[in-house]
């Protein structure tokens, strides 16, 4: 008996055209990538088997793929998020008629705008030369290696707070200096928490597609004068992730 298959949804975009995409091999199988509209609204969409779809590194990859694909024949892309299938095309219209109000208000918003992300990390080298120019950080240390494991808990606590400190006062100075230039280039921009104890920097930026060559220039520019302390991971395009809220009700497999 042939298993029951659902509807794939990877983002919506304004159009009332039907663009055309090429196939995708979807768990080994080809599957045709379609629209479903509601007025200037349409999800791009995919029939595959209908069952919960784990987000492992191949199957993110697709969704990603397929996205890029769409951001390359649209300038209003509203991504959505990995792994949402429907029962049918009919609930898939149901969702964008519901979703409508939010998407006519987010597709001015976004049009023409990609996202970048920008992560900057500390050298390991010039983050140890920082914390020993600390005074009260290195007397402190040097108190805690004098004493005893538990003669020396409260200073081993106090010290991670004066490291927590003089980290957080490293982070404000890369926001300073690297995140509040960009911000100025950028339509919109968040200071997203750090990841890993060495990222001082975890930006995301929204900006006009026809600002791009000066933003890169910008972030060349910042790396230059920074690249000796810290190294950069600069990301993107991509569609506005960081930048748009949207909440689907989704039919559980059954």
């Amino acid at each position: 008996m042939d298993q029951e298959t659902g509807i794939y949804i990877f983002c919506s975009i304004q159009t009332n055209e039907k663009p055309e995409f090429e196939p995708i091999e979807f768990e080994g199988e080809t599957r045709e990538i379609f629209t479903i509209h509601y007025q200037d609204a349409a999800m791009i969409a995919a029939e595959v088997p209908m069952k919960i779809y784990h987000p492992n590194k191949d199957n993110l990859m697709l969704h990603q793929q397929v996205i890029s694909s769409v951001m390359e024949v649209s300038d209003t892309v509203v991504p959505i998020s990995f792994g949402n299938v429907f029962n049918s095309s009919e609930d898939v219209e149901v969702l964008l008629e519901n979703l409508y109000p939010q998407l006519s208000k987010l597709f001015p918003e976004i049009k023409n705008k990609i996202e970048v992300g920008l992560k900057v990390v500390g050298k390991k080298e010039w983050l140890e030369e920082q914390i020993s120019h600390n005074e009260k950080v290195m007397k402190q240390k040097n108190q805690v290696s004098q004493k005893s494991k538990d003669a020396g808990y409260f200073d081993r606590i106090q010290l991670g707070e004066m490291a927590r400190k003089f980290f957080t006062s490293l982070q404000e100075e890369i926001e300073r200096d690297i995140h509040e230039p960009l911000l100025k280039l950028s339509a919109s921009a968040k200071a997203n928490d750090p990841i890993g104890e060495k990222m001082l920097l975890n930006g995301s930026y929204l900006i006009d597609r026809e600002k791009e060559d000066q933003f890169d220039a910008k972030v060349n520019e910042l790396h230059d004068k920074w690249q000796e302390k810290v190294d950069f991971k600069y990301t993107g395009p991509w569609p506005a992730y960081n930048f748009i809220n949207i909440k689907l009700k989704v039919e559980e497999p059954t």
